[in-house]
């Protein structure tokens, strides 16, 4: 009897263990779908938006990077930034304001004042002063063109990342355009200024083509200070246009010309035998008081010699466009032109 019960016992206690090891796997299963399953979930979750640290700098540096640009310019590699927004233009203000941007001052010189065509209302720069009075305006980015060298580029450089033209595009004024806008990363926003513009020269041209014929045109200016006559030559980069664009023909002395103007002696200005003479004051206006003493060069025997004046084809402009050769002023002097000749 005993050894039949000690089986029995044995078989309960096998019985039990099943029962219970029946009972921890059940468990283990539901936990594998439970608990364990969210953490693992969380885990690889956390892997996935949690960078190493070098990656969590990349958008960073990304972001740096598409906030400057590196261009070539004259003198080389420059750094500019990529949407820059207080632009000094220093004598090309004519470009920014053609592509609707307002730069934070305007060139100005002693003598000649500011460019008044443009009708600006701002701060002026004397090209004249220290450089580094530019510092009180805080550009972001400075644009020269020709009249900038070496030295004076790497002096604006210090006040700011600064761009000089190339010296190759400095006789296009529609090339200068599309460097600026380029400069300004607004290429797209020029290229409708850029069409007006040819479209505008084009027509002028044919027109003027039609009337003119082969009849010569000289462009002369009235030094004031120091009461002379400068002939203005082909190449000259703010009237050589009515000659490169529209198609007008020179006098065969500034074609000749390699220099950007001439100044005549008294005796030689007879000689200018173009067909019209386009004139214009060194400074102010025509019927400025202080000009009335060089206007009197214009009563002289000399200068009524000239056989455009005998007939009656000078044509008096006014200054400050004809001293400029950016895209609104090359505008408005298309506009004299069409007024003499039509």
């Amino acid at each position: 009897m005993m050894q039949w019960g000690k089986k029995t016992l044995k078989v309960k206690m096998t019985a039990l263990t099943l029962l219970a090891l029946a009972v921890i796997i059940a468990l283990a299963g539901c936990g594998s779908q439970g608990e364990p399953a969210v953490n693992t979930e969380a885990s690889d979750a956390a892997a996935t938006v949690s960078p190493s640290p070098a990656e969590a700098d990349e958008p960073a540096i990304a972001e740096q990077e598409a906030e400057t640009r590196v261009l070539q310019d004259e003198f080389g590699e420059v750094t500019v930034p990529a949407h820059p927004k207080r632009v000094a233009a220093i004598y090309m203000e004519d470009y920014l304001t053609a592509l609707g941007v307002t730069p934070v001052v305007q060139w100005y010189h002693p003598l000649w004042g500011t460019q008044e065509y443009l009708k600006l209302d701002l701060p002026t720069f004397d090209i004249t002063g220290n450089i580094e009075a530019l510092l009180a305006y805080e550009p972001d980015l400075i644009i020269l063109d020709g009249w900038a060298d070496k030295t004076k580029y790497d002096m604006f450089s210090k006040v700011a990342p600064t761009y000089r033209l190339p010296e190759s595009i400095l006789q296009d004024s529609k090339a200068i355009l599309q460097t600026v806008a380029d400069v300004l990363n607004m290429k797209e926003q020029s290229e409708g200024v850029l069409s007006d513009y040819e479209q505008k020269i084009a027509d002028a041209k044919d027109k003027l083509a039609k009337t003119l014929g082969e009849e010569t045109v000289a462009v002369v200016r009235l030094n004031v200070d120091d009461q002379t006559l400068s002939l203005f030559g082909i190449n000259n980069r703010y009237t050589g246009f009515i000659f490169s664009d529209l198609g007008l023909n020179p006098d065969k002395w500034s074609k000749e010309m390699t220099d950007f103007h001439q100044v005549l002696a008294e005796e030689s200005i007879p000689d200018i035998d173009a067909d019209h003479i386009i004139i214009f004051p060194s400074n102010g206006a025509w019927d400025s008081p202080e000009n009335a003493e060089a206007l009197k060069l214009l009563e002289g025997k000399m200068w009524k010699a000239v056989s455009a004046v005998k007939a009656g084809n000078v044509h008096r402009v006014e200054r400050s466009h004809w001293q400029s050769g950016a895209v609104t002023a090359n505008s408005m002097k298309i506009d004299d032109i069409m007024k003499m000749f039509f």
